[in-house]
């Protein structure tokens, strides 16, 4: 009975489940407390139609990343650089909800979301640094006849 295995990195596949819980709390939580409430501002449609595709583009955005840190949980070979482009958007992010929420809220309580990209950026780190010690083997497909 041949066992063919393969590593599952526990901290960045914990690193895809928070992308994946941020990214329906923004399709579900912020949708309709962002998104809808700018769609009935006395706005130009012009601008509701810039609002829309942002708003839908950091959706596509917030999945694709999500997906690419799971691929990347079970894909040692490609993980470095799956890990760095994700990492490299989420702190992006981060700088941006930090930027503006000093700059022009004067505090970060008004933009939360810089600490949620810092912690899936670090929990994906954490599962490079720590490969060896934290890959789970997982069963292979292949199955033996008796």
């Amino acid at each position: 009975m041949g066992t063919k295995m393969k590593a599952m990195n526990r901290w960045i596949f914990l690193s895809s489940i928070l992308s994946f819980v941020t990214a329906a709390v923004h399709v579900f939580a912020g949708g309709p407390e962002v998104h809808d409430a700018l769609l009935t501002a006395d706005l130009p449609i012009i601008l509701k139609t810039y609002v829309s595709v942002i708003w839908h583009a950091t959706t596509a955005v917030l999945v694709l990343d999500s997906i690419v840190l799971l691929i990347a949980a079970f894909r040692p070979d490609l993980r470095t650089a799956m890990i760095w482009i994700v990492v490299g958007q989420y702190l992006a992010y981060a700088t941006l909800f930090v930027g503006y929420g000093l700059g022009y809220l004067g505090s970060l309580l008004a933009t939360p979301q810089w600490s949620v990209f810092v912690l899936i950026s670090a929990v994906a780190l954490i599962g490079m640094k720590d490969r060896a010690v934290r890959a789970v083997p997982l069963p292979s497909r292949e199955h033996s006849l008796p």
